[in-house]
C-alpha cells in the first residue's frame, strides 16, 4: 500500500469515515488520486523525511549523529533534495514588502549582504549566474570552478547549495582564494559545523550523491492579514493546542529524546516521527485542533489557512523541481509536522509516486 494511502486511510477513520464528498454531498468530477493512468517513462518519486530540528535538539545530541541516517538516505540515490529553507529569490521579493514581510524575513531569510558585497551580485543576478553555471558545468570541475559557485550560491540566497559544492571539494581545496574570500569561507564552515538538518543532513546526502545544489522549496510568504489583537490570536490557539493529543505528542518526544544518547538514537526518533500514527497525532494536536477553535474572530481557522496555504507552496515548488527533469527521485527532507501535508498533497500530482521512507530507516 502506498504510504500517501495508508495516511489517508489513517486519517479517514479518525475522522468517522468521512469520505471525498463535502458537507453538502457534492463530489468533484475530476480526482486525481482516484485515477490509474501511468506517465510516460519512469515516474518521479518523491520520498519525505520528517525531521526535528536539529537546533532544537537537547545537548545530548551531536551532529556526528546523523552519519546512519546520511549513509541510508544516499543508499536511496536520490536524484534531488529538497529543503524546508526559503529560497533566496521568494526572500528578494519578501524584502520589497518589508513593512508585511519584517517578522519573516529577519527569522526566515539569509542575509546575504556580505557575499553580495564580495561578489557584487544581487540576489538575482547571483541566481542568473548559479542557473547558467550549472547548465555548462563540466563532468569534472577545477576546484576553483567549486570555489566560485559556492561564493555564487551564497550571494544568491542559497547557503545550503553553497554548502554542497564546498563539501564536495577535495579537503585540501577548501579554501579561501580570489573569490570565495576568507569571510565567505567562515560563513561556510560555521553552516557545516552547526547542528541545522539543511547543513548536517541535506547538504551531506547531496554531496554524497554527486548532486550540485539543494532545492529550497519552503514558502514564508503567506499572508492572513493584520490582526487587531495579536495577544488574543496567540491565547486562542494556544488554547486550542491543550488537548490530550498535545500532551501525548509532548510526552513521546520527551521519551525520544531522553533516549537520544542510545546507540541508534536519533534513527529511532526519525522513525518514530515518520510512522503513520505520529502523523496522524500531529494533526489532531495541532491543526486539527485549531480547525475547531471557537472564537467569533475564527483564529485558529486563520491559522490553519496559512499552515495549508503554506503546505500547497512548497508541494507546488517541489512540483516544479520535478518538471525539469521527468524520473527524478526527489529527497523532501521538511519538518515532521509537514510530512503529512507534504504526502496528502503530492499524492494529488498525475506523475508522482511517493516512497515510504520507514523501510530506508530500518
Amino acid at each position: 500500500m502506498k504510504v500517501s494511502l495508508l495516511l489517508s486511510t489513517v486519517i479517514a477513520l479518525s475522522m468517522g469515515g468521512a469520505g471525498a464528498s463535502s458537507a453538502n454531498g457534492y463530489e468533484p468530477a475530476f480526482r486525481p488520486a482516484a485515477l490509474d493512468d501511468e506517465p510516460a517513462g519512469p515516474p518521479n518519486e518523491v520520498m519525505v523525511l520528517g525531521t526535528p530540528h536539529l537546533a532544537a535538539l537537547p545537548d545530548s545530541f551531536r551532529v556526528e549523529m546523523v552519519d546512519p541516517l546520511v549513509a541510508r538516505l544516499v543508499a536511496w540515490r536520490p536524484t534531488d533534495v529538497a529543503v524546508e529553507h526559503n529560497s533566496g529569490l521568494l526572500c528578494d521579493r519578501m524584502r520589497r514588502m518589508p513593512e508585511r514581510y519584517k517578522d519573516a524575513i529577519e527569522s526566515y531569510c539569509y542575509d546575504n549582504s556580505i557575499p553580495a558585497s564580495v561578489t557584487g551580485l544581487d540576489v538575482p543576478k547571483a541566481n542568473a549566474k548559479a542557473e547558467a553555471m550549472l547548465n555548462d558545468w563540466p563532468q569534472d570541475p577545477p576546484p576553483e570552478l567549486r570555489r566560485e559557485l559556492a561564493a555564487t550560491f551564497l550571494a544568491a540566497g542559497e547557503p545550503g547549495s553553497a554548502v554542497v559544492q564546498w563539501l564536495r571539494l577535495p579537503a585540501d581545496e577548501r579554501k579561501a582564494d580570489a573569490v570565495l574570500t576568507k569571510e565567505l569561507v567562515d560563513i561556510l564552515q560555521r553552516r557545516v559545523a552547526s547542528a541545522n538538518e539543511t547543513y548536517s543532513v541535506a547538504a551531506r546526502v547531496a554531496a554524497a550523491s554527486g548532486l550540485e545544489r539543494l532545492w529550497s522549496v519552503d514558502d514564508q510568504s503567506t499572508y492572513i492579514g493584520e490582526f487587531e489583537d495579536s495577544d488574543a490570536f496567540g491565547a486562542a490557539v494556544a488554547a486550542a493546542w491543550d488537548n490530550p493529543s498535545n500532551k501525548a505528542r509532548a510526552a513521546e518526544s520527551k521519551r525520544l529524546e531522553d533516549h537520544l544518547g542510545q546507540p541508534d538514537g536519533l534513527l529511532s526518533m526519525y522513525r518514530a516521527y515518520n510512522a503513520p500514527d505520529y502523523i496522524l497525532l500531529t494533526y489532531q494536536a495541532d491543526f486539527g485542533a485549531a480547525l475547531t477553535e471557537p472564537s467569533e474572530q475564527g483564529y485558529g481557522r486563520r491559522y490553519v489557512s496559512y499552515w495549508e496555504t503554506r503546505n500547497l507552496r512548497m508541494v507546488a515548488n517541489i512540483r516544479e523541481v520535478l518538471g525539469r527533469r521527468p524520473g527524478s527521485r526527489m529527497l523532501a527532507i521538511v519538518g515532521a509536522s509537514h510530512k503529512g501535508y507534504y504526502e496528502a498533497y503530492l499524492d494529488q500530482m498525475r506523475d508522482v509516486e511517493l516512497v515510504d521512507v520507514l523501510p530506508v530507516l530500518k
